[in-house]
């Protein structure tokens, strides 16, 4: 999938050699990861002695276990599988999702979230706007569009799976809910690795930063609230602090709080330093993102310039000297 997104980058011949070579670098210094690493029809290494459980992705073929995907083999006692690199989100119940509102139905709303079926948020899964712990009445019900309608983006939990297969979210804290003010990202869900923490205040540059587990990534602004937190969490304290603010920013024309323009700048320059990691095939993590950002900076690269062949083959070639000084750090 890496190679798919490389081969749209325009490389003269010295950025290719160049990328090619910090690409094999990588692979030599993390020899594990990459013997893992499989296509179709590869030959996996196991010993038949152990009694070897053929698991999905794999098949059996002149004695021989090969296997049927591309993907990275995993190992589970003498369980043997190929998980793939392009599949769908699969949901773990406690995920941080961030997904898009696709419908307002009875008593609850549909979103989009990168998996192979929509996920539910109920209307009794959610704080309320006024923040009182109440029964759900026909009246907010009748007021579920004034909350989320089609198009919003929302922050939520994995809160289970019913019997039919069906995906349910919650967003009780106050830490989930509407996001506004910012750009959502998709990437491949498997760059993102679960963490304790997936809610990440850039301080430096005023912009909040949700990584979804699902491969859908928010980056917006900032504005801090009387609990300290973010304006995309949702609840009513955030309106108060929008309310409270409005009479010292400027205002647009339906009356919303106008973005400045240099957070818009960090907001567009993280953005492109989440794409440019991506594009590469790199993790995912709030150091790796903050550390091309720098980069773009220090190298005076400008915002729109960092999608650019050249940011991409140094940003490999800074990696590739990053892991070799954890390597001699280790030894």
């Amino acid at each position: 999938m890496r190679d798919l997104h490389l081969q749209q980058l325009r490389l003269n011949q010295t950025q290719r050699v160049r990328l090619q070579t910090a690409l094999q670098k990588l692979q030599d210094v993390s020899p594990s990861s990459a013997a893992a690493t499989v296509a179709v029809a590869d030959n996996i290494p196991v010993n038949h002695e152990d009694g070897v459980l053929k698991g999905h992705g794999t098949s059996e073929l002149d004695g021989q276990v090969v296997a049927t995907l591309c993907g990275v083999v995993e190992r589970v006692n003498k369980l043997v599988y190929v998980r793939t690199l392009r599949a769908r989100y699969k949901p773990e119940i406690g995920d941080i999702i961030v997904g898009r509102v696709i419908e307002v139905a009875t008593k609850h709303w549909r979103l989009e979230i990168n998996f192979s079926q929509d996920a539910v948020l109920m209307l009794s899964s959610m704080n309320l706007p006024d923040g009182i712990q109440r029964r759900r009445t026909a009246t907010d019900e009748l007021n579920m569009r004034s909350i989320f309608e089609e198009n919003d983006v929302i922050c939520a939990e994995v809160r289970g799976f019913q019997h039919d297969g069906s995906l349910h979210l919650q967003a009780r804290s106050l830490k989930y809910g509407k996001l506004k003010s910012g750009q959502l990202l998709t990437v491949p869900p498997y760059l993102i690795k679960r963490r304790k923490q997936h809610f990440h205040h850039l301080e430096n540059y005023g912009v909040d930063l949700i990584l979804g587990c699902n491969g859908f990534i928010w980056i917006g602004e900032h504005v801090e609230t009387s609990n300290g937190v973010m304006e995309g969490d949702g609840g009513n304290k955030v309106e108060e602090s929008n309310e409270s603010s409005s009479h010292s920013v400027p205002l647009g024309e339906k009356g919303q709080r106008l973005m400045s323009l240099e957070t818009r700048q960090h907001i567009c320059q993280i953005a492109n330093a989440v794409r440019v990691l991506s594009t590469l095939g790199f993790s995912l993590t709030t150091e790796g993102i903050l550390e091309a950002a720098k980069a773009s900076i220090s190298l005076g690269i400008n915002t729109k310039d960092m999608l650019g062949a050249e940011f991409h083959v140094q940003t490999a070639e800074r990696e590739v000297g990053r892991r070799m000084s954890l390597l001699r750090k280790k030894g």
